[in-house]
């Protein structure tokens, strides 16, 4: 249970630590790759869009906080439904080797070449593109996450780059509303 509390705090450390965002430590070491990523690096695509919803219209999804104090989420994720741990420390959505593979996300070996920082030291990690992710009305396209290999971590961490995407979101009386 405490693992990927203490993931996400050594994400969030180094994060503030480096002074830069990881997303861009990421797309650094993708241009030195000798293997081509997964799928193709944040830097050869299009910007990002915000969820689509009609004109007028906000999607709200409301998460309630757990007995241990965490917001957990289940979205379709590739059309799969996941558990997910909202963390707003972690610069990314992060998966489980096996979440990964559940959704089908082809992840080799050779495909784990970034590193990330955690509480629990230096992981190497697989960065990836989701197409698609949903929770409740809101649909969140294109999303830059990283998979970790198996043994990692617990829970899959539904982290910024899909929050930061939604039209706000804010925890308020024990509940976490997202706006999309």
């Amino acid at each position: 249970m405490t693992r990927p509390i203490l993931w996400a705090i050594g994400v969030l450390a180094g994060a503030a630590v480096t002074g830069g965002s990881m997303t861009e430590r990421f797309a650094r070491i993708g241009q030195d790759q000798t293997h081509a990523p997964v799928q193709a690096p944040a830097h050869d695509r299009a910007p990002a869009e915000a969820p689509r919803v009609a004109p007028g219209f906000e999607s709200r999804v409301t998460l309630s906080q757990d007995p241990s104090g965490h917001f957990r989420a289940h979205p379709q994720v590739e059309g799969q439904v996941l558990r997910m741990l909202v963390d707003t420390g972690a610069t990314l959505c992060v998966f489980t080797r096996e979440d990964a593979d559940r959704i089908g996300l082809a992840v080799a070996e050779r495909d784990f070449t970034a590193q990330v920082g955690t509480a629990n030291g230096t992981v190497p990690a697989a960065r990836v593109r989701v197409r698609e992710m949903r929770l409740g009305g809101i649909a969140v396209r294109d999303v830059e996450a990283l998979v970790l290999p198996r043994g990692r971590l617990e829970t899959s961490l539904l982290g910024m780059s899909f929050l930061r995407r939604l039209r706000g979101f804010e925890v308020t009386a024990g509940r976490m509303i997202l706006r999309g």
